[in-house]
């Protein structure tokens, strides 16, 4: 009996060993596996992909495959040959699969996705042009009475200490949870059962939750649904906002009403899952850079309508928002230091890939591609003198290698700052 259980096990260990062996052929990406069978650098990659995509690219150039818990991911870093794969004509590389795989992950949603063109033709009925403009005032209006009546704002002669990242995640998500949703009475548990959910995130993903943990991330996405679901947001919304009409989208798309509720969850986290880390790191970066700050601070005063000393003050213009040409370098700046999204598409077909230099690579089908912005173009130390910071001097926490990939990175703690509402001009 214990022979043949040994046997069964080796046979099993051979067969994976079959299965996972891989050599690189004429013309493919340089291959590197790693020492763990099956699971090669999933590791090193899901605890900091940015130090080990770096590291890859020194051994092996701007392209290289390595295997990924049993896949094999082909790494684009030369941001001009990106268009060779995002705009491709032959359409070899899809991202349907991919992003299915990882909504069900996260969300634990199940979405068609066989027509990406009526997806995004509601998209920008929703969220371009007059829609876009309309959602601009609104959440201007909105972060303005965020700022007024929070809790951590309220009293403005009294001075506050707190965390910067969790005060700009506060205002900049109440604010446009209010904008999108439009339901002012649940916005404090909205917040607080979505920062749970978003701070582990990242392990829901990876699948790697401790069983605590679990508990927490599916508590509050049962809490999550129920809140967002149109029972109770129906309340306050129009018949024509953008949640009615998202429901109808879905049921169009044949789309369960359970799935419709866990589809808010999807647009919640979409929408505002950048906004407050964003602000946070821009913020940081003024506070420690006095000189920023002031040339910011003097660029705002100067719009024309700051200069309106009458109590009803015009609102911003269109024209007056695209004259900021310092405050836009920051938060480009900014951007260009924290925004750290991983683009990957499924190889459906052999594929030959043409690089800008002129070389081809053959990519086989099954496999992934991904490009990392961040590392190329954006921390190039050939196209930016000075990648990684503007001052190494800068009390800024680092960032949590653990968030590469999803978006805007966040601090590995915090920034604490003393702060009280100033009012500019008297109350009506």
């Amino acid at each position: 009996m214990l022979g043949t259980a040994f046997l069964l096990l080796n046979g099993l260990l051979i067969l994976l060993l079959l299965c996972t062996t891989r050599t690189r052929k004429k013309n493919e990406p340089p291959l590197d596996k790693g020492f763990i069978p099956w699971l090669g650098h999933a590791l090193e990659f899901g605890k900091d992909a940015a130090k080990f995509l770096a590291r890859m690219k020194d051994k092996h150039g701007d392209i290289f495959t390595v295997r990924v818990a049993g896949l094999y991911v082909t790494v684009l870093l030369d941001p001009n040959s990106f268009h060779n794969v995002l705009n491709d004509e032959t359409n070899c590389f899809d991202f349907t699969r991919i992003r299915g795989q990882v909504i069900k992950t996260i969300f634990n949603l199940q979405l068609p996705f066989d027509n990406p063109t009526s997806e995004r033709k509601w998209m920008e009925e929703h969220f371009q042009g007059l829609s876009l403009q309309r959602l601009k005032s609104s959440m201007s209006s909105h972060l303005t009475s965020v700022m007024l009546n929070s809790p951590e704002c309220f009293n403005s002669s009294e001075w506050r200490e707190d965390g910067l990242f969790g005060l700009c995640y506060s205002l900049l998500f109440r604010a446009g949870y209010l904008t999108l949703f439009e339901r002012k009475d649940n916005v404090a548990a909205i917040y607080e059962e979505f920062r749970k959910f978003d701070d582990l995130l990242t392990k829901l993903a990876r699948r790697s939750l401790k069983r605590e943990e679990k508990k927490v991330v599916t508590t509050s996405q049962e809490r999550l649904w129920n809140l967002l679901s149109l029972r109770c947001l129906k309340k306050e919304s129009g018949p024509n906002s953008w949640q009615q009409s998202y429901i109808e989208f879905l049921q169009n798309q044949g789309v369960e009403a359970d799935m419709q509720k866990k589809a808010q969850l999807l647009q919640l986290w979409t929408t505002q899952c950048n906004a407050g880390p964003a602000a946070f790191w821009v913020l940081g970066f003024l506070l420690t850079h006095p000189e920023a700050m002031e040339a910011v601070k003097s660029e705002i005063r100067g719009l024309p309508s700051l200069q309106d000393t009458s109590l009803q003050r015009h609102p911003w213009n269109q024209l007056e928002a695209m004259s900021t040409p310092v405050f836009d370098s920051v938060l480009s700046e900014t951007l260009r230091l924290t925004a750290a999204v991983m683009i990957n598409r499924e190889v459906i077909q052999d594929k030959i890939l043409w690089m800008a230099n002129g070389k081809e690579y053959q990519l086989r089908r099954g496999d992934r591609v991904c490009l990392f912005p961040f590392l190329s173009p954006q921390m190039d130390p050939q196209i930016h003198k000075e990648p990684e910071l503007c001052n190494p001097d800068a009390k800024l926490p680092p960032v949590n290698p653990s968030r590469f990939g999803f978006g805007m990175v966040h601090p590995d703690g915090d920034l604490r700052v003393r702060f009280r509402l100033k009012r500019t001009q008297p109350e009506m």
